[in-house]
């Protein structure tokens, strides 16, 4: 089957036990002045995000100068930040993103942001580790379509890298050494201070009574069983289609396999990491195959196959008004 960290087991009991918005010590008030269901730090399934680790700014500055080189690809035109936009939530906001030559993915490229909490990366997990990860585009012939040795034979070029590299690394550029550095600047790609994070904190005015709702009704519908922890989701893998069959009524594509594809087990067809909340309102269109273009359209169909619920309008409404709550910052600035 699919792995459920020790972490998520240890919840379980706030998605078994409802939430009583009646009993007088677990209210609060919203924006409005209107008493809600009062959460906080250890009692909830959803963790605020924790401080950004502590890195080396050198090695830092080296990742993000590599992160957006377009010298990574094989024609010089695609980096990371092609289909990893920081101005876009980390995304491409894309269906499927575009590489070398007009290349189509089949893949909707995930946020970037907070990527260090995941369990591991890609829609199916194949790669352990955010290092891991920096190999995966540059050798993929519909994203970069290049090779390590291309790469560093064009970064040796450069007297700058190659003296950026020298200060970081003893032994100067080489493909473990930029993959770290990348790997590197995405851990610090965190997005703290989302309004939800404030009201876990004790801000108790930062969210209305239709977010505060939405939140009750995310938990009570047992959205949290999957997206929760600090990263909201992106801790355990999951099938899609547990309550029914979403690759029904089309023909199933190689990345619609999942971890399949990796384990090459039946039990992981179809399973996929389940993908983080934060910053999701920012970042559609929405799941590994971008069939979902809004916040609304990817509640709906969560509803229906992973829960089994025919979600009402209202349910809807206010999930998604909660969901606009989990936008965190960028450089001092929210997410848009």
């Amino acid at each position: 089957m699919f792995a459920v960290p020790a972490s998520a087991l240890l919840l379980l009991y706030v998605f078994i036990v409802p939430h009583d918005a009646n009993t007088p010590e677990s209210v609060s008030r919203g924006q409005d002045g209107a008493q809600f269901l009062e959460v906080s730090i250890g009692r909830e399934p959803i963790l605020p995000l924790p401080p950004a680790p502590q890195l080396a700014p050198e090695k830092v500055a080296l990742g993000k100068r590599l992160f957006h080189d377009p010298r990574l690809s094989h024609d010089n035109r695609i980096s990371c930040a092609s289909c990893h936009d920081l101005s876009k939530g980390g995304t491409d906001r894309s269906r499927f993103s575009t590489g070398i030559n007009g290349a189509v993915g089949d893949v909707n490229a995930p946020t970037v942001f907070n990527a260090g909490l995941n369990v591991a990366q890609f829609w199916d997990g194949r790669a352990k580790s955010l290092e891991e990860q920096a190999a995966g585009p540059v050798h993929n012939p519909a994203e970069m379509g290049s090779s390590w040795d291309e790469v560093v034979s064009k970064l040796r070029k450069d007297e700058e890298y190659q003296a950026s590299f020298r200060r970081v690394y003893p032994d100067g550029i080489s493909p473990a050494n930029i993959a770290e550095a990348i790997a590197t600047f995405e851990r610090s790609l965190t997005t703290p201070n989302a309004r939800f994070d404030r009201y876990l904190r004790g801000e108790k005015n930062v969210l209305s009574r239709d977010e505060l709702e939405g939140y009750r009704r995310f938990v009570d519908h047992g959205c949290t069983s999957c997206h929760q922890g600090a990263g909201i989701g992106g801790n355990m893998f999951q099938r899609f289609g547990i309550m029914g069959d979403f690759f029904k009524d089309r023909s199933p594509t190689r990345a619609d396999q999942g971890r399949f594809n990796v384990t090459g087990l039946e039990e992981d067809r179809h399973v996929f990491k389940v993908p983080t909340l934060r910053n999701v309102a920012v970042t559609s269109p929405y799941f590994h195959d971008g069939s979902a273009r809004t916040l609304t359209d990817a509640v709906r169909v969560m509803g229906k196959y992973q829960l089994g619920k025919g979600l009402s309008e209202q349910d809807v409404r206010l999930i998604v008004a909660f969901l606009h709550t989990l936008s965190g910052e960028w450089q001092g600035e929210v997410l848009k």
